[in-house]
């Protein structure tokens, strides 16, 4: 089989927890965009959902930091974070060890990456699933990238995980959904939180929309950092999305920046479908 499904999400903390701050026509729009993606990928009857977040200093620290962490268990728990801050109760969600160990056995053949049995999921995963798997009945295969705790990998890198993540889920014989989560521009936990750089989001979508991959790996850390926040070092999840889905371009859903959430919000979800793209019928 192939994939059937690839697009992008936001997870910040706030989509959730701060709703009550946002206007109504922001949140409304927002989340009916998120439900949107969720008829979409629902539609294509995935069997399991690969979910690429960014490392939030929840599971791993910087005494032991991997660049690339892919989840190996029968399940795990979600949120770590208050269940009141957030605004998602805590579930058990289900895993997929199996499935697991067979895409982290054929990714290493390309790709070299650490995997955990045991995860807490906070709010890079479970924000998305509270909207894409809101009955928590679809198997997840949750990979981390750390994009917090420099030296952050190249981008070249991301984008080559995102290629051997395509070539191990087009060898499976399951119907294998993902989705990358992250950014764009944000500040978080910073006085600047809440502040968005719109025209940097709307640029790099652009961009990635298209799956210009010498123009995606063009961007500097130094670049990002001046023009996105820390936060946007989170990009390289999206850049896994394009690397998995290579001569395929996507369509931005939605994007609008929404302080009170303190990201653009966006959703984002790609053609699978156009030419070079084997897909499982």
């Amino acid at each position: 089989m192939a994939l059937v499904f690839a697009g992008v999400c936001s997870h910040a903390p706030g989509i959730t927890g701060r709703t009550h701050l946002a206007k109504p026509e922001d949140k409304d729009s927002f989340h009916a965009a998120y439900d949107g993606m969720r008829v979409s990928l629902e539609e294509t009857r995935p069997d399991a959902l690969i979910v690429i977040g960014a490392e939030h200093f929840a599971n791993f620290f910087m005494n032991n930091m991997p660049t690339f962490a892919i989840g190996m268990g029968d399940s795990y728990e979600g949120p770590i974070e208050d269940e009141a801050w957030l605004g998602i109760k805590k579930h058990k969600v289900p895993g997929n060890r199996d499935l697991s160990t067979r895409l982290i056995q054929r990714v290493m053949q390309d790709v070299d990456v650490s995997y955990a049995e045991e995860w807490k999921f906070d709010h890079g995963i479970m924000v998305p699933l509270n909207f894409l798997t809101p009955r928590y009945d679809l198997d997840i295969i949750p990979i981390n990238i750390n994009c917090q705790g420099p030296p952050l990998s190249p981008l070249a890198r991301s984008y080559a995980l995102g290629q051997a993540l395509r070539r191990a889920c087009d060898e499976t014989p399951e119907r294998i959904a993902l989705v990358g989560t992250g950014g764009i521009s944000h500040w978080p936990a910073t006085p600047n939180s809440g502040k968005i750089n719109e025209d940097f989001d709307r640029e790099f979508l652009g961009i990635w929309a298209a799956n210009k991959k010498s123009e995606l790996l063009a961007y500097t850390d130094e670049d990002i950092y001046r023009r996105a926040g820390q936060g946007g070092f989170e990009i390289r999840t999206f850049i896994a999305v394009a690397g998995a889905t290579a001569g395929a371009t996507a369509d931005i859903r939605y994007y609008r920046p929404i302080p009170p959430f303190a990201v653009g919000c966006t959703i984002g979800v790609v053609n699978l479908q156009q030419a070079g793209m084997r897909t499982a019928a």
